[in-house]
C-alpha cells in the first residue's frame, strides 16, 4: 500500500454527495436565500418624474413605493426607504380655547369696578344696607301769620291783603292782584280814564325779587322820559323775607292836548322763604305827591304786615 491518496476515488469530506433520489438543484434550494440575492426597487422620486412611474407626492402604494417588506434589514423589519422632503412643523395648539379670553378679560374689568367703587364709597361695612335715601328736602313754606287783616282789606293771593286808605277806588277791571286808585274830580273811574294816583299789588312766584322789579319798571315808563334810580337792597321787615329790593323813578310824558305831565314812582319787592314774591308798585302825578305818598305809605304797611 502506498500513504498517497487516490484523487480519483477519494472525494471531498466537506462537499455533500448527492443521493440517489437529490439532484443539484434541490441541494441548492435548501440553502438559505441571500439578502444580496433579492431585488430592491429604487425609491420614489420626489418630483414626480424619473424613478418607477406614477410615484409621486400623494400617490398610493404601489410597486417600489411600499416599504422593503421582504429583505431583512440591519436597521430593523420593515423600513421604508428615505425621504427627501422634510416633513411640515407641527402645529402648535392654544393652551387655552380662544373664547375664555374674552370672558376673562370681562371678568377682570367688572372686578377692577367694584374694587374702585368699595374705595369710593369708603368700604363701610358697618353701614345698613336696607336703610333708605333720605327724602329730597321740600320746598319751604312760609310760617303761619298772626296778622289779622280788618274787614275792609281786599286779600291779594298767598295770604296777603291790602287794606285801601279812604277816598282810594278799587280798580275792578285789573285782574292781576288788586289795584287802587285816586282819579280827578268830576272823572268816572274807567278804563280809559287817568288816574292822578295809583297803588298796586301783584303777586308771583318762582322769581327773583330783582327781575320782577326791573320787568315792572320797564313797563311803568315804557314810551316816558325817565330817570331811573339804582336798585338798593332794603332791610327785610319779617324774618320769613329773604330778598327785599326797592327802586325810584322819575319820567315825564306830554298828553294828547300837548301839556306834559311829571311822574314820580317806586317799586319795592319782597320775596318770601316759600318762593312767592309780592311787588308793591306806587305812581303818581308830582303835584299830588305829598297827599298820594302819605296815603301809600300807611297801605304799605299794611301788606307788609300781611307777608
Amino acid at each position: 500500500m502506498s500513504g498517497k491518496r487516490d484523487k480519483g476515488s477519494a472525494g471531498n469530506p466537506w462537499v455533500a454527495k448527492p443521493g440517489p433520489e437529490q439532484d443539484t438543484d434541490e441541494q441548492e434550494e435548501q440553502l438559505p436565500p441571500s439578502p444580496w440575492d433579492l431585488e430592491v426597487p429604487p425609491p420614489p422620486s420626489p418630483w414626480g418624474d424619473g424613478g418607477t412611474p406614477g410615484a409621486g407626492p400623494g400617490a398610493g402604494p404601489g410597486p417600489g413605493s411600499g416599504p422593503a417588506t421582504q429583505t431583512s434589514s440591519a436597521w430593523g423589519d420593515k423600513v421604508g426607504p428615505p425621504s427627501l422632503r422634510r416633513p411640515p412643523p407641527e402645529k402648535k395648539r392654544p393652551s387655552s380655547p380662544p373664547l375664555l379670553i374674552p370672558i376673562g378679560a370681562g371678568l377682570l374689568v367688572v372686578a377692577l369696578v367694584a374694587v374702585v367703587l368699595v374705595a369710593l364709597s369708603g368700604g363701610d361695612k358697618k353701614a345698613d344696607p336696607g336703610r333708605s335715601p333720605s327724602p329730597p328736602p321740600a320746598t319751604p313754606t312760609a310760617p303761619q301769620s298772626s296778622y289779622q287783616p280788618p274787614p275792609n282789606a281786599l286779600p291779594v293771593g298767598f295770604g296777603v291783603s291790602l287794606v285801601p286808605v279812604q277816598g282810594w277806588a278799587v280798580v275792578t277791571w285789573e285782574k292781576s292782584g288788586k289795584q287802587v286808585a285816586i282819579f280827578p274830580p268830576g272823572t268816572k273811574p274807567a278804563p280809559d280814564a287817568a288816574a292822578r294816583t295809583f297803588f298796586w299789588v301783584r303777586q308771583k312766584q318762582n322769581v327773583t325779587a330783582n327781575a320782577y322789579l326791573l320787568g315792572i319798571v320797564e313797563g311803568e315808563v315804557d314810551k316816558e322820559i325817565a330817570q331811573l334810580g339804582n336798585v338798593r337792597n332794603l332791610p327785610c321787615p319779617k324774618d320769613v323775607l329773604v330778598e327785599c329790593v326797592a327802586i325810584d323813578y322819575s319820567s315825564s310824558f306830554k298828553a294828547a292836548d300837548g301839556t306834559e305831565s311829571k311822574i314820580k314812582g317806586w317799586v319795592e319787592v319782597y320775596r318770601r322763604k316759600d318762593n312767592v314774591v309780592t311787588a308793591l308798585d306806587f305812581r303818581t302825578m308830582a303835584d299830588f305827591a305829598p297827599k298820594a305818598e302819605a296815603d301809600a305809605a300807611t297801605m304799605k304797611k299794611s301788606v307788609i304786615d300781611s307777608l
